[in-house]
């Protein structure tokens, strides 16, 4: 089993951007995922970053592919879509409408927006000619077990989401502009002050959720620090690292070695919670009675 790194699901800065994706060549990690996946008005800020970026990691050694948006809704996003598939690098779809775009005969992989539920969506996303699926964060272990085997007798590699606030959803209207009273189309990109995302809590004031432009994520940090031999053992083939601030870098070498069995769980999370966002971890999508369950110590 080895590591994968996300798209950025966030906005950031195109210096910081940049900044990321050249550390990141140095990083224990064997591909990574560019591109933006929430926002197509994002875009235009940083896709100037993305050749660099792309050539970057490809001098280092790493496998890399450039994804699609999350939802694609306008014509051109529908056009971007299309151009995505011209870069000459594999592309991630998180949008399967994208398939409409795909060349003939096209090798693509196949991101944790996309919903993988079954063995029949494993096989017929293999046909098209996937081979890498990163499958959705709510999974139960016993479900990815399953689709680790299907994805095995398909030749399809598996991913499972291994660190980073759980991405639930997307919407066409953005709760970010709305949280500030601004529309949609004047949202004066509200959201690059929340590089993590901006929380929401209950109205009994409990951590829920965590808010970023169009998107849903949980609120706390998912980990898998716990679950690193299960998922070995059930066939997974690499642990997905999301973007964060803080020390990514020294996030990927913790994971590496926690995969290496260098590092005890516990280790991991006392090394991890300081500077993940939402201050608290989750894992219970694994075994747990729901999703935000954490059932292990928490480091004093």
């Amino acid at each position: 089993m080895d590591l994968t790194v996300g798209s950025n699901l966030f906005f950031w800065t195109a210096e910081a951007t940049r900044k990321f994706y050249a550390d990141l060549a140095q990083a224990p990690v064997s591909r990574v995922v560019v591109g933006e996946v929430v926002c197509s008005k994002r875009l235009p800020f940083w896709e100037a970053e993305i050749p660099t970026a792309l050539a970057t990691l490809q001098a280092a050694g790493k496998e890399v592919a450039i994804s699609t948006l999350g939802l694609v809704t306008l014509k051109r996003e529908r056009n971007q879509t299309d151009d995505i598939f011209g870069m000459g690098v594999p592309v991630e779809i998180n949008d399967i409408t994208a398939l409409k775009h795909l060349p003939e005969n096209t090798p693509f992989w196949v991101g944790p927006l996309v919903n993988v539920y079954n063995e029949g969506t494993v096989a017929y996303l293999a046909r098209r000619g996937a081979t890498r699926i990163c499958l959705p964060p709510e999974l139960p272990l016993a479900s990815i077990a399953t689709l680790a085997k299907a994805g095995k007798e398909a030749g399809v590699k598996i991913e499972v989401w291994g660190h980073g606030r759980l991405p639930l959803a997307i919407s066409a209207r953005c709760y970010h502009a709305r949280l500030h009273d601004r529309a949609k189309d004047n949202c004066q990109f509200i959201c690059g002050e929340d590089w993590d995302g901006r929380e929401v809590d209950t109205l009994d004031g409990q951590a829920f959720l965590s808010v970023n432009g169009v998107q849903t994520l949980s609120a706390a940090t998912g980990c898998a620090a716990y679950y690193t031999e299960a998922l070995r053992d059930a066939g997974v083939d690499s642990l997905r690292l999301s973007p964060q601030t803080g020390d990514f870098m020294g996030l990927c070498a913790a994971y590496a070695d926690r995969i290496a069995g260098n590092i005890t769980p516990e280790a991991l999370v006392a090394q991890l919670l300081p500077e993940a966002p939402g201050g608290r971890f989750a894992d219970g999508f694994f075994t747990g009675p729901s999703g935000s369950d954490w059932a292990h110590p928490i480091p004093a």
